[in-house]
């Protein structure tokens, strides 16, 4: 049956917009870890700035999508976007987070170094914090310290990830800061903040070592209580009543970065324009509004900026870890 005239050249006339629709092919952003943590704060918090009118145009033209890739604290995320077919997708971003930078240092990527992939963007950054049950006995951190002491066996600690991830360092350098061996203390390795705070919730854990980011949602839910932020002073929002943990004896302050990275091979053009594209995003009073709502605190590096700072934090995360004996 041959074709009529009049429709084939329709269909003619279309192909140009087929075309362009082919190209404005729909960004991703990867979540190494499950639902509901900070990871996933940072993707989310990156699509709306990346939907803002003006914005969107100059990145993959559509909504962006969320995927979830957790294992190994990073490490699946990190080895899937190095394979030989994802390592040039020119529209897929990966979260990432001063933790994965620990995890780096560590060598928990394998021989995975800081110049393997392409820095795009740091978002915003927050701090370290120690959180309980709302209906908690521990009202401060000096209760929890002196349990630490009496019965380090009978108080569970919750962290994303192992020994020697961020959240389990975090805690360590408090306990060593207050006369406790942190070897005696008992963790519970779970898969992402928000993983931590249900198991929190569920009495599995009766500590979060955590961000404030994740108290953000958690703490304005009434969920739970924050004994001490681990930043220099007070942070403004919801958590602008929780002293830190300097303001009660114990002299530990963490800052952690949140942003988004490529895969090594994509190409120049592509990176630079994400790159601006963020800029563009970060630029704007709103996106300023939603990293509040994140629980996130101002932060922007771009590119080769950004790549710099990387590759300091992951030296000065090396010392760190080699002085705790965490380094193999």
């Amino acid at each position: 049956m041959t074709m009529p005239r009049s429709l084939f050249l329709s269909l003619l006339c279309l192909l140009p917009a087929l075309a362009a629709a082919q190209a404005q092919v729909s960004a991703e952003c990867v979540v190494p870890s499950k639902p509901g943590g900070a990871m996933d704060l940072t993707c989310k918090l990156a699509k709306k700035g990346l939907a803002q009118e003006g914005v969107a145009a100059t990145a993959a033209g559509a909504a962006m999508r969320i995927s979830y890739l957790p294992g190994g604290i990073g490490a699946v995320a990190w080895h899937s976007m190095g394979s030989q077919r994802r390592r040039a997708e020119p529209n897929t971003l990966v979260a990432f987070s001063g933790g994965s930078l620990l995890n780096l240092a560590q060598g928990k990527f394998g021989n995975a170094k800081a110049g393997d992939v392409r820095w795009v963007a740091a978002l915003g950054a927050d701090y370290g914090m120690i959180a309980v049950r709302s209906d908690s006995p521990y009202k401060n951190l000096a209760d929890l310290i002196a349990a630490l002491r009496q019965h380090p066996d009978k108080v569970l600690i919750g962290v994303s990830g192992t020994i020697g991830s961020q959240d389990w360092l975090k805690m360590a350098l408090v306990a060593r800061h207050a006369g406790i061996d942190p070897k005696v203390l008992r963790f519970v390795a779970l898969e992402g903040g928000g993983e931590v705070f249900t198991a929190m919730q569920a009495d599995y854990v009766q500590v979060v070592s955590g961000d404030t980011s994740e108290a953000t949602l958690n703490a304005s839910a009434n969920h739970a209580r924050v004994l001490a932020v681990l930043s220099e002073k007070r942070l403004p929002g919801v958590l602008a009543g929780v002293p830190t943990a300097r303001e009660q004896g114990v002299d530990v302050v963490w800052p952690i970065i949140r942003g988004v990275w490529m895969g090594p091979q994509v190409p120049d053009a592509d990176y630079q324009r994400w790159v601006a594209t963020f800029e563009r995003a970060m630029a704007t009073p709103q996106f300023a509004g939603w990293r509040a709502q994140a629980g996130l605190y101002p932060f922007a590096l771009t590119g080769p900026k950004l790549t710099a700072y990387v590759r300091k934090a992951v030296d000065e995360y090396a010392r760190q870890a080699t002085e705790l004996g965490l380094m193999r």
